[in-house]
């Protein structure tokens, strides 16, 4: 059950029509608490976890944020098309942050649910905001997982992985995504989104790529695909995004990342 702090923030976005169009991973706004105001760029997000309840009243309303749902219902109707109960599932969490994917995916019926990220914000974040979601929620660097903490993640015996708004600016390494892949048994499952336009160019060494080949090679095989508006942008445009499901039939090769 969530516990978030029902204060509400006033925020301030950048002046629009001045000529300057940010990129997404450039995106600011200015909070104002108790009459003090600062600025925090929209992908900071330990600085944001570290504000309870800014994370849902930024993205999820005033930015109108879709993602957790089509992403979570998604894998939830491409499960009951297979005839899988996700309650008979462990499901790995990755870059889960202030545990919004971790609630959608318990409210589709996943018991066992585990999160893990880079930002021990995230974790604190999680464990104040939704203590009940997580059976396990690690803070640490996937790209130097050391064996205590392989061990203690491989124990799960991970069915699936879901991924959500955290693939394409360079907050999470390819390597550090097949490692998460990788955790899941195969036969599995894999959810994921992805902005389009990342998805589209599918340019040497981009997710895009990695992606292409893993369905290429045989690594995944697609269930189900959506293209939708992740969010609005700070001047109000959308910002489209590519949801994919799909079922993990082998690891991913590291040296492919």
């Amino acid at each position: 059950m969530a516990t978030l702090d029902k204060q509400r923030y006033e925020l301030h976005m950048p002046p629009s029509g001045n000529g300057a169009v940010l990129d997404q991973d450039e995106e600011w706004c200015e909070i104002e608490i108790d009459g003090e105001r600062r600025r925090i760029r929209l992908h900071d997000y330990a600085a944001i976890y570290a504000v309870p309840g800014l994370y849902e009243q930024l993205f999820a309303e005033r930015l109108e944020c879709t993602s957790p749902d089509v992403v979570c219902d998604l894998l939830g109707e491409a499960l009951e098309d297979a005839g899988t109960k996700p309650a008979a599932m462990a499901v790995l969490d990755f870059g889960a942050g202030n545990g919004m994917i971790g609630e959608r995916l318990q409210r589709i019926g996943f018991d066992t649910i585990v999160g893990i990220d880079l930002l021990e914000e995230a974790r604190d974040a999680a464990l104040r905001d939704r203590p009940d979601v997580y059976d396990d929620y690690h803070a640490l660097d996937l790209t130097a997982l050391g064996d205590e903490d392989r061990a203690a993640l491989g124990a799960h015996d991970f069915h699936c992985l879901a991924c959500v708004a955290a693939l394409g600016f360079g907050d999470v390494p390819q390597l550090a995504f097949a490692e998460a892949f990788n955790l899941v048994r195969d036969p599995g499952w894999l959810a994921f989104n992805l902005r389009d336009r990342i998805l589209d160019a599918a340019e040497p060494d981009s997710f895009g790529s990695l992606i292409e080949r893993m369905l290429a090679e045989g690594v995944i095989e697609e269930r189900a695909r959506s293209r939708y508006t992740h969010r609005v942008s700070i001047a109000g445009e959308p910002l489209e995004y590519v949801a994919i499901v799909a079922g993990k039939r082998r690891d991913i090769p590291l040296d492919w990342v």
